[in-house]
């Protein structure tokens, strides 16, 4: 991405100076852009540390965990190498190895999943595909949650300054997260750009602050060893399990760091993590733990407690600051996780704003914000505490990193031919600490756990009902529309004239093999037909992008001097069809003339889903598939069509 975005610099004096003011100009670009991925990519993970242990330690979790030397040492050594576990190895080092051209996140697995299916009829892959739906189904509840908690864990360092505004607290958590959805249509670009810097600021002053912790309690630095979390999770096991469905807050926000792959780069987001990010959460974690020991009373806020007095009002403002952006962090991810589905299938499609004209990963989708937006907002006035929030909280974290470490061994195997006994010992063991972790958590299934799970079904039975009926849809479009050879015969050889008016019209089409909705209505009622026609389907490909010059297919359909041609159109799933532009690239040998696009008529088919009787789903399943319909984007906007010359048709199907 840093060398698309490179200009050219003029040559000034030597020769050698040229390639020297490039190179550092490509270490300005990617600094640049690992300064963006931190303003965008690790808030979420970046501010776990101001909730953690408060949560762990809380005296009024249904398992509490008793505030002891061994339980303190055991506790910080066990955060220390869970997010070594998860963060570092399997998603840093790991998953995001595994992408689809770049893109990644759990979308990107499932697409090469379904690529493999296709190539080797694999039902495992099938399986693991929908379950993959489920894991994405399952950040979408982490994308509603964290902004809630993050905001609310922030806000409520006003009580620990001041503790009469503690009322205030959710009105004050409600008005930022109103101001944070509403500058989402300024793109993550902009967003990384003034968010970066803070969050260099906020990772070098909670690293600071630990490290004055460690200073006065420096034998906290044993809890680095991997005996003290074997010893607490092994010799205190009834106090250890339950300490996991807390501890695994520590790693949330693993899935955006892949999730939001396409925005920034691997390279970006793993320096960023393992120079910065990483360094600042242990000190953090482990100065925390040394205050805690100091004195027990502490657990009562360690995060805010460990600043010195005179800098407890800053810390509020750059920790409420610091949690908007890790709302972003998941947002961003959301949008790349729906614009995907959207494209595979398993959602309708989507209005989508591109934010960034050098990096097409960048973008916006309205219906997902406002619906976010209506969601933290319920989730804040609904629990209204940080606190209550973290229990419904890690059964979506938990649930997504298991079921993205089953996907990613089962993609290392078929990709790139990883020996099965190393799959299983070393997933085995990943599995194992992912599968802790969400045993845990299903102990607080009635106390929050319950809320996620209940998000996640519903985002997960909307996407295969709507797979599922869009299949029905398509199967029944196809008998209607009828073959395009036999339609083209009754043109040439029909009994009513068919008037050829002079121009251009495109008709989109799922297909060559089918006669469009809109081009027979055309002739049946109007009795007319261009003369040049272009049946235009598009593709959506499982890569993010297609090149340009494997853009478009031309095929003269054998018709002789019918004037009637098919263009297969091919595009990525992390790109928005641009029809005019597409069509421009076409060669006019192949078009039988040049296309007169400036004059050209676009025809649509609009269809209207009815509810039928065939017993082709469900009748909830076919309620809830067309009052998903009514979100689709308006078409012609979706494909660049220019609105004064494209023609609407109407028709209707029965699910």
């Amino acid at each position: 991405m840093a060398d698309r975005r490179q200009e050219s610099v003029p040559d000034e004096g030597s020769a050698t100076a040229a390639p020297a003011r490039a190179g550092g100009m490509r270490d300005t670009v990617r600094l640049a852009v690992v300064v963006g991925a931190l303003g965008v990519v690790f808030g979420d993970i970046g501010t776990s540390p101001i909730y953690t242990l408060q949560t762990v330690f809380n005296p009024d979790d249904p398992h509490p965990v008793p505030v002891t030397t061994d339980n303190v040492y055991g506790v910080v050594s066990l955060v220390f190498w869970s997010v070594m576990v998860i963060v570092t190895v399997t998603y840093v080092l790991l998953a995001m190895r595994a992408d689809n051209e770049g893109e990644g996140g759990i979308m990107a697995l499932i697409t090469l999943l379904r690529r493999w299916s296709s190539q080797r009829g694999r039902k495992a892959a099938v399986v693991l595909a929908g379950l993959g739906i489920f894991g994405a189904s399952l950040f979408f509840g982490d994308s509603m949650i964290t902004p809630a908690i993050s905001v609310l864990s922030a806000v409520e360092g006003l009580k620990v300054v001041e503790p009469s505004l503690g009322s205030a607290v959710v009105p004050i958590t409600a008005v930022i997260i109103v101001v944070l959805f509403l500058v989402q249509r300024r793109g993550t670009a902009a967003v990384g750009r003034v968010f970066g810097p803070v969050m260099i600021l906020w990772f070098t002053a909670i690293g600071a602050c630990g490290v004055v912790g460690i200073t006065d309690h420096p034998g906290i630095l044993r809890a680095l060893s991997p005996t003290y979390a074997l010893g607490f999770l092994f010799g205190h096991w009834g106090t250890a399990f339950f300490a996991l469905a807390a501890i695994v807050l520590a790693v949330t926000g693993a899935e955006a760091l892949y999730a939001d792959m396409g925005h920034f780069g691997r390279r970006a987001i793993t320096r960023g993590w393992l120079f910065l990010v990483l360094p600042a959460c242990v000190l953090s974690y482990l100065g925390q733990g040394a205050l805690i020991l100091e004195n027990p009373k502490n657990i009562s806020s360690p995060f805010f407690l460990l600043v010195p007095d005179w800098g407890r009002w800053p810390m509020v403002i750059l920790a409420t600051a610091a949690t908007v952006i890790a709302s972003q962090a998941v947002i961003t991810g959301a949008y790349s996780v729906a614009s995907q589905a959207a494209q595979l299938g398993y959602l309708p499609r989507l209005r989508i704003a591109h934010t960034s004209e050098s990096t097409i990963g960048q973008i916006y989708v309205p219906w997902i914000n406002w619906l976010l937006m209506v969601s933290v907002l319920t989730l804040v006035f609904a629990f209204r505490s940080s606190a209550a929030l973290a229990y419904a909280f890690g059964m979506a974290v938990t649930g997504t990193i298991t079921i993205t470490t089953l996907l990613f061994l089962y993609v290392a195997h078929a990709k790139w031919g990883t020996p099965r006994w190393l799959l299983g010992i070393g997933g085995g063991l990943l599995l194992l600490v992912d599968l802790l972790f969400v045993a845990a958590n299903l102990t607080k299934l009635v106390h929050g756990a319950w809320l996620p799970l209940l998000i996640a079904l519903t985002a997960f039975t909307v996407m295969t009902t709507w797979q599922r009926g869009r299949d029905i849809v398509t199967a029944e479009r196809v008998r209607q529309e009828g073959s395009l050879p036999e339609f083209v015969e009754e043109l040439r050889t029909g009994e009513e004239p068919t008037l050829r008016t002079p121009g251009t019209a495109v008709f989109l089409n799922r297909g060559k093999e089918t006669a469009p909705l809109a081009m027979r209505a055309n002739v049946e009622h109007n009795h007319v037909r261009h003369e040049q026609v272009v049946i235009l389907s598009i593709e959506t490909e499982p890569v993010p992008r297609v090149p340009a010059e494997e853009r478009v297919v031309v095929d003269a359909l054998g018709y002789g001097d019918d004037g009637i041609i098919h263009v297969t159109a091919r595009f990525g799933y992390m790109e928005t069809p641009d029809v005019p532009g597409t069509l421009a690239l076409l060669d006019p040998a192949e078009t039988e003339g040049p296309l007169q696009l400036d004059q050209a008529s676009y025809f649509l088919s609009k269809i209207e889903l009815l509810r039928g009787e065939a017993p082709t789903m469900a009748p909830w399943r076919k309620r809830l598939f067309i009052a998903t319909s009514y979100i689709t984007a308006d078409a012609a906007e979706y494909f660049s069509l220019p609105r004064d010359r494209t023609v609407i048709m109407g028709s209707h199907i029965e699910v």
